[in-house]
């Protein structure tokens, strides 16, 4: 069976202005309709450093399955071209480079081991390899913060990325997602 053809990404302030959506609304959540204070118009709030490093390193982990280039050679292309770049006559916001470079090189170092424990919570059936290659990307990614990254909780690991995978995907896939990564993080944290 052969993959799924890939879908074009949306653009990169489309996605981040998704997220910062969903991060303002985790922390501001919704209010009784009397108590609810009218909200500010004008610009979106930008995603956190973190919240931009995980989208760069789902993006990096896409660009280097596409074309195959090496770890260090896609680090440093987002450094000296993305981060902090005019993209779409706005700049993003900023990201925790160091986070970020983290995750991609940790990726690629586990790949094999973040790879068996994803599809050990695949459904039957299942591959990996039968994935949209930004699925594949996000589950890697949030996998690696799983298993490495104890420092940050579960929740905020898998609240993100599922946030990614709704500006990716379709609502079956956001769902197959937050149950992979739970999964990895059941099998990783207990």
């Amino acid at each position: 069976m052969s993959a799924p053809p890939r879908k074009p990404l949306p653009s990169l302030k489309i996605v981040a202005d998704k997220l910062a959506e969903a991060e303002a609304a985790r922390a501001n959540p919704p209010q009784p309709a009397a108590a609810a204070a009218p909200k500010p118009r004008g610009k979106t709030a930008k995603p956190k450093p973190r919240t931009v490093a995980r989208l760069a390193a789902v993006q990096a982990l896409y660009q280097m399955e596409l074309v195959s280039c090496g770890v260090e050679d896609v680090i440093k292309e987002f450094s000296d071209h993305r981060f902090d770049a005019d993209i779409e006559g706005e700049v993003l916001a900023t990201a925790d480079e160091a986070y970020f470079a983290a995750i991609v090189r940790g990726v690629v170092e586990d790949q094999t081991a973040l790879d068996r424990a994803i599809a050990e919570r695949l459904a039957g059936g299942w591959r990996l390899e039968r994935l949209d290659s930004t699925l594949r990307a996000i589950l890697r990614a949030g996998a690696f913060e799983l298993v490495h990254r104890a420092d940050t909780p579960v929740e905020v690991i898998i609240d993100e990325y599922v946030e990614l995978a709704k500006a990716f995907s379709e609502t079956a896939e956001v769902k197959f997602v937050n149950a992979a990564l739970d999964g990895v993080a059941r099998d990783a944290r207990n």
